[in-house]
Protein backbone atom coordinates (compact mmCIF):
# COMPACT_ATOMS: atom_id res chain seq x y z
CA UNK A 1 0.00 0.00 0.00
CA UNK A 2 1.44 2.73 -1.36
CA UNK A 3 2.46 5.43 1.80
CA UNK A 4 -0.03 8.60 1.69
CA UNK A 5 2.43 11.77 1.84
CA UNK A 6 1.86 14.36 4.97
CA UNK A 7 -0.06 17.55 4.38
CA UNK A 8 1.21 20.33 6.24
CA UNK A 9 -1.05 19.65 9.34
CA UNK A 10 0.79 16.23 10.07
CA UNK A 11 4.20 17.65 9.45
CA UNK A 12 3.14 20.37 11.83
CA UNK A 13 2.78 18.01 14.36
CA UNK A 14 5.67 16.20 14.16
CA UNK A 15 7.84 19.33 14.31
CA UNK A 16 5.78 20.49 17.39
CA UNK A 17 6.77 16.87 18.80
CA UNK A 18 10.59 17.30 18.48
CA UNK A 19 10.41 20.94 19.15
CA UNK A 20 12.05 21.91 15.88
CA UNK A 21 10.48 25.13 15.71
CA UNK A 22 9.26 25.18 12.25
CA UNK A 23 6.67 27.82 10.94
CA UNK A 24 4.30 27.96 8.18
CA UNK A 25 7.34 28.62 5.72
CA UNK A 26 9.37 26.23 6.78
CA UNK A 27 6.91 23.31 6.76
CA UNK A 28 5.95 24.58 3.00
CA UNK A 29 9.26 24.19 2.60
CA UNK A 30 10.29 20.90 3.82
CA UNK A 31 7.16 19.32 2.36
CA UNK A 32 7.97 18.48 -1.23
CA UNK A 33 11.03 17.09 0.21
CA UNK A 34 9.78 15.01 2.45
CA UNK A 35 6.87 13.82 -0.05
CA UNK A 36 10.51 13.41 -2.30
CA UNK A 37 11.85 10.85 0.33
CA UNK A 38 9.20 8.85 1.17
CA UNK A 39 9.30 7.54 -2.35
CA UNK A 40 12.09 4.96 -0.88
CA UNK A 41 9.32 4.24 1.12
CA UNK A 42 6.99 2.88 -1.53
CA UNK A 43 9.81 1.18 -3.64
CA UNK A 44 11.43 -0.89 -0.40
CA UNK A 45 7.55 -1.96 -0.26
CA UNK A 46 7.68 -3.26 -3.61
CA UNK A 47 11.05 -5.10 -3.33
CA UNK A 48 9.92 -6.82 0.00
CA UNK A 49 7.16 -8.38 -1.79
CA UNK A 50 8.67 -9.93 -4.25
CA UNK A 51 10.02 -12.67 -1.06
CA UNK A 52 7.54 -11.97 1.27
CA UNK A 53 6.41 -15.00 2.98
CA UNK A 54 2.93 -16.82 2.54
CA UNK A 55 1.04 -18.03 5.10
CA UNK A 56 0.56 -22.02 4.51
CA UNK A 57 -2.81 -23.50 5.05
CA UNK A 58 -3.41 -24.83 8.50
CA UNK A 59 -6.26 -26.43 10.10
CA UNK A 60 -7.07 -25.03 13.52
CA UNK A 61 -9.79 -24.93 16.05
CA UNK A 62 -10.87 -22.75 18.85
CA UNK A 63 -11.63 -25.25 21.90
CA UNK A 64 -14.23 -24.39 24.32
CA UNK A 65 -16.24 -26.51 27.96
CA UNK A 66 -14.69 -29.38 28.07
CA UNK A 67 -12.58 -29.68 25.78
CA UNK A 68 -10.23 -26.92 27.12
CA UNK A 69 -11.07 -27.26 31.19
CA UNK A 70 -8.43 -25.66 32.06
CA UNK A 71 -8.38 -22.79 29.78
CA UNK A 72 -5.11 -23.36 28.40
CA UNK A 73 -5.46 -24.05 24.73
CA UNK A 74 -6.01 -20.75 22.88
CA UNK A 75 -6.65 -23.15 19.65
CA UNK A 76 -5.65 -26.53 18.60
CA UNK A 77 -4.32 -27.92 15.41
CA UNK A 78 -2.05 -30.97 14.67
CA UNK A 79 1.06 -29.90 12.79
CA UNK A 80 3.48 -31.98 11.52
CA UNK A 81 6.03 -32.83 8.78
CA UNK A 82 5.55 -36.15 9.43
CA UNK A 83 9.02 -37.32 9.03
CA UNK A 84 11.51 -39.77 11.78
CA UNK A 85 13.49 -37.82 14.49
CA UNK A 86 14.20 -37.01 17.68
CA UNK A 87 10.88 -35.69 18.53
CA UNK A 88 8.91 -38.01 16.48
CA UNK A 89 5.16 -38.80 17.25
CA UNK A 90 5.68 -36.57 20.69
CA UNK A 91 2.97 -33.60 21.11
CA UNK A 92 3.88 -29.98 21.44
CA UNK A 93 1.89 -26.93 22.98
CA UNK A 94 4.11 -23.99 21.42
CA UNK A 95 3.45 -20.70 23.98
CA UNK A 96 1.33 -18.35 21.95
CA UNK A 97 4.09 -15.83 22.41
CA UNK A 98 6.08 -17.85 19.48
CA UNK A 99 4.56 -18.15 15.90
CA UNK A 100 3.26 -20.68 13.82
CA UNK A 101 2.66 -20.21 10.23
CA UNK A 102 -1.13 -19.97 9.72
CA UNK A 103 -2.21 -20.49 13.17
CA UNK A 104 -3.41 -17.74 14.83
CA UNK A 105 -1.15 -16.04 17.44
CA UNK A 106 -2.36 -13.86 20.00
CA UNK A 107 -0.24 -13.45 22.87
CA UNK A 108 -2.50 -13.21 25.33
CA UNK A 109 -3.47 -9.64 24.07
CA UNK A 110 -6.06 -7.62 22.64
CA UNK A 111 -3.68 -5.83 20.94
CA UNK A 112 -2.16 -8.58 19.08
CA UNK A 113 -5.37 -10.69 18.28
CA UNK A 114 -6.67 -11.54 15.04
CA UNK A 115 -2.79 -12.06 13.50
CA UNK A 116 -2.03 -15.19 11.95
CA UNK A 117 2.14 -15.65 11.65
CA UNK A 118 3.14 -15.94 7.85
CA UNK A 119 6.28 -17.66 9.62
CA UNK A 120 7.21 -20.28 11.68
CA UNK A 121 9.46 -19.99 14.30
CA UNK A 122 13.07 -21.27 13.95
CA UNK A 123 12.18 -23.37 17.44
CA UNK A 124 9.11 -24.45 15.81
CA UNK A 125 10.61 -25.13 12.48
CA UNK A 126 13.15 -27.02 14.03
CA UNK A 127 10.94 -29.09 16.10
CA UNK A 128 8.69 -30.20 12.95
CA UNK A 129 11.83 -31.24 11.28
CA UNK A 130 12.79 -33.66 14.74
CA UNK A 131 8.95 -35.03 13.66
CA UNK A 132 7.16 -33.14 16.47
CA UNK A 133 3.43 -32.37 15.82
CA UNK A 134 1.94 -28.87 16.85
CA UNK A 135 -0.83 -30.30 19.07
CA UNK A 136 -1.66 -26.51 19.57
CA UNK A 137 -0.97 -22.78 20.70
CA UNK A 138 -0.65 -22.63 24.72
CA UNK A 139 -2.46 -19.69 25.82
CA UNK A 140 0.01 -17.26 27.54
CA UNK A 141 -0.51 -13.93 29.75
CA UNK A 142 -1.23 -10.57 28.00
CA UNK A 143 2.26 -9.89 25.92
CA UNK A 144 3.87 -12.38 28.46
CA UNK A 145 4.07 -9.34 31.35
CA UNK A 146 2.96 -11.49 34.64
CA UNK A 147 4.08 -14.29 36.45
CA UNK A 148 0.66 -15.20 37.70
CA UNK A 149 -2.20 -16.84 35.27
CA UNK A 150 -4.80 -14.36 35.17
CA UNK A 151 -4.01 -11.50 32.69
CA UNK A 152 -4.64 -13.15 29.47
CA UNK A 153 -6.93 -11.91 27.30
CA UNK A 154 -8.94 -15.44 27.46
CA UNK A 155 -9.16 -16.25 31.23
CA UNK A 156 -7.74 -16.92 33.93
CA UNK A 157 -5.52 -20.60 33.20
CA UNK A 158 -6.15 -23.15 36.24
CA UNK A 159 -3.37 -25.25 38.38
CA UNK A 160 -4.77 -28.89 37.66
CA UNK A 161 -3.48 -29.62 41.04
CA UNK A 162 -6.24 -26.99 42.46
CA UNK A 163 -7.98 -25.18 39.86
CA UNK A 164 -8.84 -22.15 42.21
CA UNK A 165 -4.78 -21.52 41.97
CA UNK A 166 -1.94 -20.05 39.55
CA UNK A 167 0.07 -21.99 37.11
CA UNK A 168 2.07 -19.52 37.16
CA UNK A 169 2.98 -16.96 33.94
CA UNK A 170 3.71 -16.04 31.43
CA UNK A 171 3.72 -19.83 30.02
CA UNK A 172 0.95 -21.06 31.88
CA UNK A 173 -1.18 -22.69 28.65
CA UNK A 174 2.01 -24.42 28.97
CA UNK A 175 2.44 -25.22 32.28
CA UNK A 176 -1.31 -26.29 32.86
CA UNK A 177 -1.24 -28.43 29.33
CA UNK A 178 2.53 -30.65 30.76
CA UNK A 179 1.18 -30.98 34.06
CA UNK A 180 -1.99 -32.62 33.34
CA UNK A 181 -0.48 -34.67 30.57
CA UNK A 182 -2.61 -32.74 27.74
CA UNK A 183 0.81 -33.10 25.49
CA UNK A 184 4.19 -34.28 25.84
CA UNK A 185 6.08 -30.94 25.69
CA UNK A 186 5.89 -27.48 25.31
CA UNK A 187 7.68 -24.34 24.74
CA UNK A 188 8.24 -21.14 27.29
CA UNK A 189 9.31 -17.76 27.08
CA UNK A 190 11.27 -16.36 29.89
CA UNK A 191 11.69 -13.00 30.92
CA UNK A 192 11.72 -12.51 34.69
CA UNK A 193 11.23 -16.40 34.99
CA UNK A 194 8.22 -17.11 32.91
CA UNK A 195 9.35 -20.30 32.17
CA UNK A 196 10.41 -21.83 35.75
CA UNK A 197 8.00 -19.81 37.87
CA UNK A 198 5.03 -22.11 36.06
CA UNK A 199 7.16 -24.92 36.31
CA UNK A 200 7.30 -24.70 40.17
CA UNK A 201 3.66 -23.92 40.34
CA UNK A 202 2.66 -26.87 38.18
CA UNK A 203 5.01 -29.51 39.44
CA UNK A 204 6.66 -29.54 36.04
CA UNK A 205 10.43 -29.19 34.62
CA UNK A 206 11.12 -25.91 33.13
CA UNK A 207 14.16 -24.97 31.47
CA UNK A 208 15.28 -20.94 30.99
CA UNK A 209 18.45 -21.59 28.17
CA UNK A 210 21.34 -19.57 29.24
CA UNK A 211 20.69 -16.45 27.17
CA UNK A 212 21.19 -16.61 23.39
CA UNK A 213 21.89 -20.24 23.27
CA UNK A 214 18.51 -21.00 21.65
CA UNK A 215 17.11 -18.76 19.06
CA UNK A 216 14.50 -16.43 19.51
CA UNK A 217 13.49 -15.86 16.04
CA UNK A 218 9.44 -15.78 15.59
CA UNK A 219 8.87 -15.22 19.37
CA UNK A 220 7.39 -11.99 20.08
CA UNK A 221 9.85 -9.89 21.84
CA UNK A 222 10.17 -7.62 25.29
CA UNK A 223 13.34 -6.81 25.90
CA UNK A 224 16.31 -8.23 23.81
CA UNK A 225 19.26 -8.32 26.63
CA UNK A 226 16.51 -10.77 28.66
CA UNK A 227 14.36 -12.44 26.16
CA UNK A 228 14.73 -16.22 25.87
CA UNK A 229 12.60 -19.65 24.93
CA UNK A 230 12.99 -22.73 25.95
CA UNK A 231 11.36 -26.20 26.95
CA UNK A 232 8.70 -26.88 29.51
CA UNK A 233 8.83 -31.00 29.83
CA UNK A 234 7.23 -33.39 32.44
CA UNK A 235 10.83 -35.14 32.88
CA UNK A 236 14.21 -33.75 32.43
CA UNK A 237 15.07 -36.17 30.09
CA UNK A 238 12.67 -34.84 27.99
CA UNK A 239 13.96 -31.01 28.43
CA UNK A 240 17.62 -32.37 27.40
CA UNK A 241 15.63 -34.22 24.40
CA UNK A 242 14.43 -30.38 23.27
CA UNK A 243 17.28 -28.56 24.05
CA UNK A 244 18.86 -30.28 21.84
CA UNK A 245 16.86 -30.15 19.29
CA UNK A 246 16.38 -26.25 19.51
CA UNK A 247 19.31 -24.60 20.32
CA UNK A 248 22.35 -23.54 18.06
CA UNK A 249 22.66 -20.62 15.88
CA UNK A 250 19.93 -19.75 13.59
CA UNK A 251 21.35 -16.63 11.33
CA UNK A 252 18.45 -14.48 12.43
CA UNK A 253 19.04 -13.42 15.79
CA UNK A 254 21.55 -10.97 17.20
CA UNK A 255 20.53 -12.68 20.77
CA UNK A 256 23.15 -15.15 19.66
CA UNK A 257 26.96 -15.36 19.53
CA UNK A 258 27.62 -16.55 16.29
CA UNK A 259 29.53 -19.20 17.49
CA UNK A 260 26.89 -20.53 19.38
CA UNK A 261 26.30 -24.47 19.40
CA UNK A 262 23.97 -27.10 20.91
CA UNK A 263 25.32 -30.31 22.66
CA UNK A 264 23.91 -33.76 23.27
CA UNK A 265 21.83 -33.14 26.06
CA UNK A 266 20.57 -36.21 26.47
CA UNK A 267 24.14 -37.60 26.19
CA UNK A 268 25.06 -35.52 29.25
CA UNK A 269 22.45 -37.39 31.78
CA UNK A 270 24.31 -40.67 31.32
CA UNK A 271 27.58 -38.95 32.88
CA UNK A 272 27.26 -39.17 36.86
CA UNK A 273 27.30 -36.40 38.49
CA UNK A 274 28.79 -37.96 41.95
CA UNK A 275 31.20 -35.24 43.24
CA UNK A 276 29.71 -32.19 41.74
CA UNK A 277 29.95 -29.09 44.13
CA UNK A 278 26.44 -27.12 44.83
CA UNK A 279 26.33 -23.89 46.65
CA UNK A 280 23.46 -23.42 48.26
CA UNK A 281 22.64 -19.27 48.13
CA UNK A 282 21.80 -17.87 50.96
CA UNK A 283 19.68 -14.96 50.05
CA UNK A 284 17.74 -17.16 47.54
CA UNK A 285 15.88 -18.71 51.19
CA UNK A 286 15.51 -15.94 53.33
CA UNK A 287 13.27 -12.80 51.77
CA UNK A 288 9.99 -11.19 52.70
CA UNK A 289 8.36 -13.28 51.69
CA UNK A 290 9.86 -16.70 51.57
CA UNK A 291 7.05 -19.20 52.85
CA UNK A 292 9.03 -21.46 55.20
CA UNK A 293 7.78 -24.61 54.03
CA UNK A 294 9.19 -24.03 50.17
CA UNK A 295 12.74 -23.35 51.76
CA UNK A 296 12.07 -26.27 53.60
CA UNK A 297 11.31 -28.86 50.87
CA UNK A 298 14.16 -27.27 48.75
CA UNK A 299 16.67 -28.06 51.90
CA UNK A 300 15.18 -31.46 51.70
CA UNK A 301 15.83 -31.61 48.47
CA UNK A 302 19.53 -30.39 48.23
CA UNK A 303 20.03 -33.37 51.03
CA UNK A 304 18.74 -36.03 48.56
CA UNK A 305 21.49 -34.94 46.21
CA UNK A 306 24.43 -34.89 48.72
CA UNK A 307 22.80 -38.08 49.24
CA UNK A 308 23.35 -39.19 45.52
CA UNK A 309 26.91 -37.94 45.89
CA UNK A 310 27.02 -34.03 45.36
CA UNK A 311 28.57 -32.03 47.88
CA UNK A 312 27.02 -29.31 49.07
CA UNK A 313 27.68 -25.81 51.23
CA UNK A 314 26.19 -22.61 52.41
CA UNK A 315 27.34 -19.82 49.56
CA UNK A 316 26.41 -15.79 50.36
CA UNK A 317 26.03 -14.23 47.24
CA UNK A 318 24.57 -10.27 47.90
CA UNK A 319 24.54 -9.46 44.98
CA UNK A 320 21.34 -11.58 44.30
CA UNK A 321 19.21 -9.13 46.52
CA UNK A 322 19.85 -6.40 44.05
CA UNK A 323 19.42 -8.57 41.15
CA UNK A 324 15.23 -7.85 40.99
CA UNK A 325 15.84 -4.48 41.46
CA UNK A 326 17.77 -3.96 38.08
CA UNK A 327 15.88 -6.04 36.30
CA UNK A 328 12.94 -3.82 37.41
CA UNK A 329 14.45 -1.00 35.54
CA UNK A 330 15.89 -3.07 32.28
CA UNK A 331 12.33 -4.89 32.09
CA UNK A 332 10.40 -1.88 32.18
CA UNK A 333 12.16 0.76 30.59
CA UNK A 334 13.25 -1.35 27.75
CA UNK A 335 9.69 -3.05 27.67
CA UNK A 336 7.88 0.21 27.21
CA UNK A 337 10.98 1.33 24.36
CA UNK A 338 11.04 -2.07 22.40
CA UNK A 339 7.75 -3.99 22.98
CA UNK A 340 5.87 -1.03 22.86
CA UNK A 341 6.98 2.48 21.44
CA UNK A 342 9.03 0.39 18.81
CA UNK A 343 6.01 -2.31 18.59
CA UNK A 344 8.11 -5.14 19.53
CA UNK A 345 11.00 -5.01 17.76
CA UNK A 346 12.46 -1.48 17.79
CA UNK A 347 14.91 -0.23 15.09
CA UNK A 348 18.81 -0.49 14.96
CA UNK A 349 18.40 -4.51 15.54
CA UNK A 350 20.36 -6.47 12.85
CA UNK A 351 18.19 -9.42 12.82
CA UNK A 352 15.00 -10.66 11.16
CA UNK A 353 11.86 -8.41 11.52
CA UNK A 354 8.38 -9.84 10.89
CA UNK A 355 7.02 -6.69 9.34
CA UNK A 356 3.05 -7.66 9.58
CA UNK A 357 3.51 -8.69 13.01
CA UNK A 358 4.74 -4.86 13.26
CA UNK A 359 1.62 -3.30 11.23
CA UNK A 360 -1.03 -5.74 13.00
CA UNK A 361 0.12 -5.02 16.55
CA UNK A 362 1.12 -1.22 16.81
CA UNK A 363 -2.15 -0.32 14.23
CA UNK A 364 -4.20 -1.94 17.49
CA UNK A 365 -2.38 -1.42 20.63
CA UNK A 366 -2.17 2.74 18.90
CA UNK A 367 -5.81 2.34 18.36
CA UNK A 368 -6.78 1.93 22.01
CA UNK A 369 -4.14 1.45 24.14
CA UNK A 370 -7.05 0.49 26.75
CA UNK A 371 -6.58 -2.40 25.94
CA UNK A 372 -3.34 -3.32 27.53
CA UNK A 373 -3.32 -5.32 30.99
CA UNK A 374 -3.03 -3.71 34.40
CA UNK A 375 0.60 -4.76 34.58
CA UNK A 376 1.71 -3.80 31.34
CA UNK A 377 0.21 -0.05 32.00
CA UNK A 378 1.99 0.15 35.15
CA UNK A 379 5.52 -0.65 32.72
CA UNK A 380 4.40 1.88 30.56
CA UNK A 381 3.65 4.89 33.20
CA UNK A 382 6.61 3.92 35.15
CA UNK A 383 8.76 3.20 32.03
CA UNK A 384 7.90 6.25 29.62
CA UNK A 385 8.41 8.59 33.04
CA UNK A 386 11.98 7.06 33.57
CA UNK A 387 12.71 7.72 29.82
CA UNK A 388 10.88 11.19 29.52
CA UNK A 389 11.87 12.25 33.08
CA UNK A 390 15.16 10.99 32.86
CA UNK A 391 15.87 10.40 29.06
CA UNK A 392 16.43 6.77 30.07
CA UNK A 393 19.28 6.94 32.41
CA UNK A 394 18.25 4.78 34.85
CA UNK A 395 18.35 1.71 32.23
CA UNK A 396 22.03 2.82 30.64
CA UNK A 397 22.84 2.61 34.69
CA UNK A 398 21.13 -0.77 34.57
CA UNK A 399 22.87 -2.25 31.99
CA UNK A 400 26.31 -1.07 32.86
CA UNK A 401 25.53 -2.90 36.08
CA UNK A 402 24.60 -5.98 34.60
CA UNK A 403 27.99 -7.10 34.26
CA UNK A 404 28.43 -6.58 37.96
CA UNK A 405 25.27 -9.16 38.81
CA UNK A 406 26.42 -11.80 36.20
CA UNK A 407 30.42 -11.57 37.56
CA UNK A 408 28.83 -12.01 41.44
CA UNK A 409 27.87 -15.41 39.60
CA UNK A 410 30.32 -16.48 38.03
CA UNK A 411 32.64 -15.68 41.30
CA UNK A 412 30.61 -18.78 42.82
CA UNK A 413 30.24 -20.54 39.66
CA UNK A 414 34.27 -20.59 39.92
CA UNK A 415 33.75 -22.41 43.28
CA UNK A 416 30.88 -24.80 42.39
CA UNK A 417 29.27 -26.21 39.66
CA UNK A 418 26.13 -25.07 40.31
CA UNK A 419 23.84 -22.93 42.64
CA UNK A 420 20.63 -23.56 44.12
CA UNK A 421 17.48 -22.30 45.56
CA UNK A 422 13.93 -22.14 45.50
CA UNK A 423 12.74 -21.09 41.96
CA UNK A 424 9.63 -19.07 43.91
CA UNK A 425 9.42 -17.97 47.39
CA UNK A 426 6.07 -19.04 47.51
CA UNK A 427 3.53 -21.91 46.29
CA UNK A 428 0.77 -21.10 43.64
CA UNK A 429 -1.71 -18.19 45.27
CA UNK A 430 -5.14 -18.12 44.58
CA UNK A 431 -6.60 -16.20 41.08
CA UNK A 432 -7.84 -13.28 41.30
CA UNK A 433 -11.59 -12.53 40.91
CA UNK A 434 -12.11 -11.14 37.67
CA UNK A 435 -13.53 -7.56 39.99
CA UNK A 436 -10.35 -7.73 42.23
CA UNK A 437 -8.48 -4.30 43.02
CA UNK A 438 -5.88 -3.47 40.48
CA UNK A 439 -3.66 -3.77 43.65
CA UNK A 440 -4.28 -7.32 43.93
CA UNK A 441 -4.02 -8.01 40.23
CA UNK A 442 -0.88 -6.68 39.61
CA UNK A 443 0.64 -7.78 43.25
CA UNK A 444 -0.43 -11.75 42.30
CA UNK A 445 1.31 -10.65 38.50
CA UNK A 446 4.82 -10.03 40.47
CA UNK A 447 5.05 -11.57 43.76
CA UNK A 448 6.86 -14.47 43.09
CA UNK A 449 9.69 -13.59 40.52
CA UNK A 450 12.51 -12.41 42.79
CA UNK A 451 14.71 -15.67 42.68
CA UNK A 452 14.12 -16.05 38.68
CA UNK A 453 14.22 -12.28 37.25
CA UNK A 454 18.42 -12.01 38.07
CA UNK A 455 18.99 -14.83 35.87
CA UNK A 456 17.43 -13.36 33.03
CA UNK A 457 19.69 -10.28 33.21
CA UNK A 458 22.83 -12.32 33.63
CA UNK A 459 21.91 -14.96 31.17
CA UNK A 460 23.36 -17.80 33.06
CA UNK A 461 21.20 -21.29 32.10
CA UNK A 462 18.66 -22.24 35.11
CA UNK A 463 16.18 -25.02 35.80
CA UNK A 464 13.32 -25.58 37.59
CA UNK A 465 12.74 -28.70 39.10
CA UNK A 466 10.03 -29.98 41.30
CA UNK A 467 11.76 -30.54 44.88
CA UNK A 468 8.31 -32.49 46.57
CA UNK A 469 4.62 -31.60 47.80
CA UNK A 470 3.99 -29.01 50.29
CA UNK A 471 0.21 -29.16 51.27
CA UNK A 472 -0.94 -30.83 48.11
CA UNK A 473 1.13 -28.38 46.08
CA UNK A 474 4.43 -28.38 43.80
CA UNK A 475 6.99 -26.41 44.82
CA UNK A 476 10.28 -26.05 42.37
CA UNK A 477 14.10 -25.84 43.23
CA UNK A 478 16.14 -23.41 40.66
CA UNK A 479 19.51 -25.06 39.96
CA UNK A 480 22.02 -22.26 38.42
CA UNK A 481 24.94 -23.10 36.12
CA UNK A 482 27.67 -21.31 34.33
CA UNK A 483 26.96 -19.87 30.81
CA UNK A 484 26.14 -22.40 27.79
CA UNK A 485 27.16 -25.02 30.37
CA UNK A 486 23.57 -26.12 30.24
CA UNK A 487 24.54 -29.72 29.97
CA UNK A 488 25.58 -29.85 33.74
CA UNK A 489 22.61 -28.03 35.41
CA UNK A 490 20.33 -31.07 33.59
CA UNK A 491 22.78 -33.31 34.84
CA UNK A 492 21.94 -32.42 38.40
CA UNK A 493 18.30 -32.07 37.66
CA UNK A 494 18.23 -35.80 36.23
CA UNK A 495 20.20 -36.91 39.40
CA UNK A 496 18.03 -35.59 41.55
CA UNK A 497 14.90 -36.98 39.73
CA UNK A 498 16.50 -40.13 39.67
CA UNK A 499 16.74 -40.00 43.53
CA UNK A 500 13.38 -39.12 44.05
CA UNK A 501 12.00 -41.84 41.51
CA UNK A 502 10.42 -39.44 39.09
CA UNK A 503 8.08 -36.42 39.81
CA UNK A 504 4.26 -36.89 40.64
CA UNK A 505 1.21 -35.83 38.50
CA UNK A 506 -1.57 -34.15 39.65
CA UNK A 507 -3.78 -36.84 41.52
CA UNK A 508 -7.12 -35.94 38.89
CA UNK A 509 -5.10 -34.94 35.76
CA UNK A 510 -6.88 -33.64 33.38
CA UNK A 511 -6.30 -34.49 29.68
CA UNK A 512 -7.57 -31.26 27.58
CA UNK A 513 -7.38 -32.62 24.01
Amino acid sequence: MPVQPPNPSELTKVAEGYGLGLGDSDISSFGPMVHGLLGSWDAVEELYARTAPVAPERVWTRPTGEDNPLNAWYVTCEVTDGGAGPLAGRTVAVKDNTAVAGVPMMNGSATVEGFVPTRDATIVSRMLAAGATIAGKAVCEDLCFSGGSHTSRTGPVLNPWDTSRTTGGSSSGSAALVASGAVDIATGGDQGGSIRMPASFSGIVGHKPTHGLVPYTGAFPIEQTIDHVGPMTRTVADAALVLGVIAGYDGHDPRQPTDVAGDDYVAALERSAEGLRIGVVTEGFGQANSAPEVNDAVRAAVDTLTGAGLTAEEVSIPWHLHGAKVWDVIATEGAAWQMVDGIGYGRGWQGLYDPELIAHYGAKWRADGSQFSETVKLVLLAGRYGIDGYQGRHYAMARNLAPQLRAAYDEALSRYDVLVMPTTPIQASVIPAPDAPREEIIGRALEMISNCCPFDVSGHPACSVPAGLVNGLPTGMMIVGKQFDDATVLRVAHTFEQAVGGFPAPQAATVAG
